[in-house]
């Protein structure tokens, strides 16, 4: 039985991989930290509420005195570090909390983690620190590069990547400095069930479903490797239970695609769902395809965002062949299940939107 802490556990990929965990493990104790900031959501984790094996808590990565105590009073042997602020634009705007939680948060963990595991001087064997990072670290690629690998030299481009690489490091350097077992992994991007609306496909789902505008960042030509949330949950359980002590593993879709592709996408698949579904027509009146129109008209070319990086591709040849763990969904599969579960859940982004999630959280 392992004791393992979430951070970040109320976010998007925190969320599927804490459901993720208890149905592969239930078995497990599983205890959440999560400072509920504007993206964390505790109705996330409505279906693991009330299991025996599975604690909420509320709280600040960077607050000393919370990790140690709640790492101590939990017997926490695992920590699965997602905790994060991670949109590009809100980093531009405002770089402080990226720095404050990305840098300072993942080393008040570490610190804990060590001072918990350390045993007359030797740190324990049976624990291990998982850190979740970002393939953006690496910096952008040309069209014709070739991708992203482990050994890829950093190259971050924007406050929060460039957050997210400092946080790399300090995993690194308490491996290599004081022995903490420690594992890392870069993603590529993630979509998929409980994503923060402000990211492209969720975004572009509801703004479609409204019928508001499709706002693409230049031309739509920038590429992106995408994984479906549920895939890197698998990818991270194999890490943790095969991966090798201070190695570091890049987990890709092998899904490469331009965005404006993705919204193009979207917007047939929606088209699709609406002809076969009066249901539908009746729920979203405003989405164009209620009425027989193409949904791609909606699609708005705006102004490019500050120091975009063109494309990230990322070489999961490492993960594939030394854990034997491959990506089960194709793009293809994936965007269908994603399409599925907003329609399902409207109720659930509707509260995102006007902001009523927020009053669960203070509960």
């Amino acid at each position: 039985m392992r004791h393992l802490l979430v951070t970040g556990g109320a976010g998007f990929i925190g969320a599927n991989f804490v459901h993720y965990w208890l149905q592969q493990h239930p078995e497990d104790r599983v205890v959440v930290l999560d400072a509920l900031t504007y993206a964390g959501n505790r109705s996330n984790l409505a279906d693991a509420e009330g299991r025996a094996q599975y604690r909420f808590v509320a709280g600040d990565i960077c607050d000393a005195q919370l990790v140690g105590d709640l790492m101590r009073d939990e017997k926490i042997d695992c920590v699965v570090h997602l905790a994060a602020e991670s949109h590009v634009d809100r980093s531009i705007s405002g770089p402080d909390e990226f720095i404050r939680t990305n840098l300072l948060g993942t080393h008040t963990l570490l610190k804990s983690a060590r001072a918990l595991w350390s045993q007359e001087g030797r740190l324990r064997a049976d624990v291990r620190f998982h850190h979740v990072s970002t393939d953006e670290v690496y910096g952008s690629l040309t069209s014709t590069a070739p991708s992203f690998t482990e050994a890829t030299a950093y190259g971050p481009n924007s406050p929060y990547s460039a957050s997210k690489a400092g946080s790399d490091h300090l995993v690194r350097a308490y491996h290599h400095t004081y022995g903490l077992p420690v594992t890392t992994s870069n993603c590529s991007n993630n979509y998929g069930p409980f994503q923060f609306p402000e990211k492209l496909i969720p975004l572009m789902l509801v703004h479609a479903l409204e019928g508001k505008q499709l706002p693409v960042y230049g031309r739509g030509e920038n590429v992106r490797d995408w994984l479906y949330v549920e895939d890197h949950c698998a990818a991270i359980e194999a890490i943790l239970q095969r991966g090798r002590v201070g190695e570091t593993y890049n987990v890709g879709g092998c899904n490469e695609w331009r965005n404006i592709d993705i919204v193009t996408e979207l917007c047939g698949l929606l088209e699709v769902k609406f002809s076969g579904d009066e249901s539908l027509r009746e729920r979203f009146p405003n989405c164009p395809a209620a009425r027989g129109r193409r949904v791609s008209e909606l699609i708005e070319f705006v102004t490019d965002r500050k120091g975009h990086d063109w494309r990230y591709a990322i070489d999961a040849t490492k993960i594939r062949d030394e854990l034997q763990f491959t990506p089960r969904e194709r793009f293809e599969t994936g965007i269908v299940k994603t399409v599925n579960w907003y329609l399902q859940h409207e109720s659930w982004w509707r509260a995102v939107f006007d902001g009523s999630y927020r009053l669960g959280n203070r509960c």
